[in-house]
């Protein structure tokens, strides 16, 4: 399942104000944004064969200065972060060297970037 977050719940998770240890994946999106739309499904797929990641999605226009605070630029953007402690490991994904026409990021490589990052 993917949860929608508030402003609010974001910036608890990057302020490191959760103590319980998680691991959580946000997917960064805009209304407006085609490829954000397009990677829907795959999220959803990739979210449901996970199991013990909490998913989320984040819509940019609710705080667009999330991109600056986070360091990345446009969207569709996939963070993984891990919480437990007072500052959360946060990691961004790359950009693919050859985005997917489609939906930018494939779906294996956000699995790849998952199952490196959770470690």
């Amino acid at each position: 399942m993917i949860e929608r977050l508030s402003k609010r719940a974001l910036q608890k998770i990057l302020g490191g104000q959760l103590r319980e240890e998680a691991t959580c994946v946000v997917k960064f999106y805009s209304n407006s944004c085609h490829y954000c739309q397009a990677l829907r499904e795959s999220y959803k797929e990739i979210a449901d064969n996970n199991e013990g990641i909490e998913f989320y999605a984040f819509n940019i226009e609710d705080y667009p200065q999330i991109q600056k605070v986070m360091n990345f630029r446009g969207v569709p953007t996939i963070s993984l972060i891990k919480t437990g402690n007072t500052s959360p490991k946060i990691r961004v994904i790359k950009d693919p060297e050859i985005p997917h026409k489609e939906t930018y990021y494939t779906s294996s490589y956000i699995q790849t970037f998952i199952d490196k990052e959770k470690r």
